[in-house]
């Protein structure tokens, strides 16, 4: 099983980045690698259990389901459904939480899943850059932020 753990600081509060995560149906408006998002079954995106099917950039399509989501604690649950990749049994967990040393937040974005024997690292370093390394740049672009890994991710 691969297990990945990602982790950054972003320059605002984190209410505001609260904002923009929380909308489990607006990860198209920021992920440079996702052409549109939309809610299956005409759910709203915050109630646990709804599908959001994710059509790319490169034209393949994959579906998410949304397993928890807590206000109070800045933290959402989602596991793969379908992808054209073989990222199985995946389940995926983001949390923020402010950083009292200014206004900036924390974001902690970590996975499991299984791959096909032999591709255990091609997919971490595909999971890894292309989509949570690459998120945390684009929800700084999108939120008008300087594009820098400083914080650190681990």
């Amino acid at each position: 099983m691969v297990h990945i753990v990602e982790s950054t600081i972003l320059d605002a509060p984190v209410e505001a980045v609260w904002a923009v995560l929380r909308d489990f149906n607006g990860f198209d408006q920021w992920h440079p690698a996702i052409a549109d998002s939309r809610i299956d079954r005409g759910y709203t995106s915050d109630k646990i259990g709804c599908v959001r099917r994710l059509h790319l950039i490169d034209g393949s399509e994959l579906r998410e389901q949304l397993l928890t989501l807590s206000d109070a604690d800045m933290a959402f649950s989602y596991c793969l459904m379908e992808t054209p990749v073989p990222l199985l049994n995946y389940v995926a967990h983001v949390r923020l939480a402010p950083v009292t040393d200014g206004d900036r937040t924390f974001w902690h974005w970590q996975c499991r899943f299984d791959t096909p024997p032999g591709r255990e690292t091609e997919l971490r370093d595909m999971v890894a850059n292309n989509i949570y390394r690459a998120g945390f740049d684009a929800v700084r672009e999108h939120m008008g932020l300087p594009v820098s890994r400083e914080g650190g991710n681990s």
